[in-house]
């Protein structure tokens, strides 16, 4: 279900990623994690943020 997968606000999308509000907002200012903006309301879908964070690799 489309309702099981939107979180509603930076803060819930933060506690979900285990990140801070200000890294969602940076990731979405970017354009790194897809956000929909409804107003001033941003959701989020748990799957996006999932797929942004398989996709990311990281050198060492």
């Amino acid at each position: 279900m489309l309702k099981d997968d939107m979180l509603k606000g930076a803060e819930a999308a933060a506690n979900y990623a285990g990140l801070t509000t200000r890294a969602i907002y940076h990731l979405a200012e970017t354009g790194e994690l897809p956000v929909i903006r409804k107003g001033r309301t941003l959701y989020f879908r748990k799957s996006e943020i999932e797929a942004a964070f398989r996709s990311t690799s990281v050198a060492v």
